[in-house]
């Protein structure tokens, strides 16, 4: 595996698998290889039929790959469920990915869907315990302006109205 792609990169919402740039690359040489079709149908220019033949091999050394990566994916769940959602989560990087850059999903400006925006039906998805943020010991500008420390409830930061018991 190079190395050369490493550099730091933080995780905003749900961290992605690389199965879905591998699902864009496709979807991407697809439209490619069409948009070439189309050119020999209105020029009749065999150069765009030979460029089309090599799109249509690359898609589908893409389409292996994209396999390969949602394979290896799915195994994850299927076997340490809970590592998938650590991942997923943005809390570490997946296991098949250069771990090197990682850093993980900052969490300082996440509210509680029940406390913060009273939504009565998510009381069981009160995220008002979490730990503080991982990635501000890291990068401490994640905060974005606001200054301070993480607390063990970002809603002070956010809310300031709002008191840390739920």
């Amino acid at each position: 595996m190079s190395m050369d792609a490493v550099y730091v990169r933080g995780v905003t919402g749900i961290q992605l698998h690389h199965v879905t740039d591998l699902q864009d690359a496709g979807r991407f040489l697809s439209n490619a290889a069409m948009a070439m079709r189309a050119a020999f149908v209105r020029t009749g220019d065999e150069r765009y039929s030979a460029l089309r033949a090599q799109m249509i091999e690359l898609l589908s050394q893409a389409r292996g790959l994209e396999n390969e990566a949602r394979a290896n994916l799915q195994e994850l769940h299927s076997s340490d469920p809970e590592r998938f959602v650590r991942s997923r989560e943005g809390e570490e990087p997946w296991p098949d990915e250069i771990q090197a850059g990682f850093v993980p999903r900052h969490t300082c400006r996440d509210t509680c869907l029940y406390h913060d925006h009273e939504v009565l039906d998510a009381i069981t998805q009160c995220i008002c315990g979490r730990p503080p943020c991982r990635a501000f010991a890291m990068l401490p500008h994640c905060l974005n302006g606001v200054g301070g420390t993480p607390t063990t409830s970002h809603r002070s930061l956010i809310r300031p109205d709002r008191r840390d018991t739920p």
